[in-house]
């Protein structure tokens, strides 16, 4: 069934909208947490919900609805860092970028030649230990790798929501990697989650 923006809204749009919110609410709740962590995740989620209820009238395919939601979820994030005046995180990268996780379990490994010591270190973490380790980068780096690696936007699409050109977005992504996998380690260290003889 098509909608189009200029028909009112009738009972049968309200149940439409309501059975697509609450389909999609863990997974736009679970973004949220991601994107903004969980103090605001909540509020993000009312903001997008809100939105979205305004504007559902225009949306034309119930299929789409899902990405539809996402995308404004992803708005509605950018807009309340925006109303904050929130500036960028500065990262020093030289020691980011010298970082290798591939390389620093296999150099500390005291079992030379193991197949598993890299799947016994990944297997440590849980998704809160995950969830800490985003939680803790900058905005401009976890959202794309949030958006890409984890919910599974193509990175064109990515760009597109955050609006930024393609080239600055693969730039992000690439730091946000590396990044991630110095905190990865750094985290494990403070936590536990290295095994004492492969410390340094």
């Amino acid at each position: 069934m098509c909608i189009r923006a200029d028909q009112p809204r009738s009972r049968v749009d309200d149940e439409r909208f309501r059975s697509l919110a609450e389909s999609e609410l863990p997974r736009l709740y679970a973004l949220a947490r991601y994107l903004i962590g969980d103090n605001e995740a909540e509020d993000v989620v009312q903001d997008c919900l809100l939105r979205a209820y305004r504007g559902f009238a225009g949306l034309e395919d119930d299929a789409a609805g899902p990405a539809w939601l996402s995308r404004i979820l992803v708005n509605c994030f950018r807009d309340r860092l925006r109303a904050r005046g929130r500036e960028p995180d500065l990262v020093e990268f030289d020691e980011a970028d010298d970082f290798s996780l591939y390389r620093k379990i296999a150099d500390e490994d005291p079992f030379p030649y193991s197949d598993s010591v890299h799947l016994d270190f990944l297997e440590r973490f849980g998704r809160e230990d995950v969830r800490a380790v985003l939680a803790g980068m900058p905005d401009h780096y976890r959202v794309p790798l949030v958006l890409v690696y984890m919910v599974g936007y193509e990175v064109k699409e990515a760009a597109f929501m955050v609006d930024v050109p393609l080239g600055t977005m693969l730039a992000r992504l690439h730091r946000g990697r590396k990044l991630f996998e110095r905190r990865l380690w750094d985290y494990a260290e403070r936590h536990g989650l290295v095994r004492e003889e492969v410390r340094t």
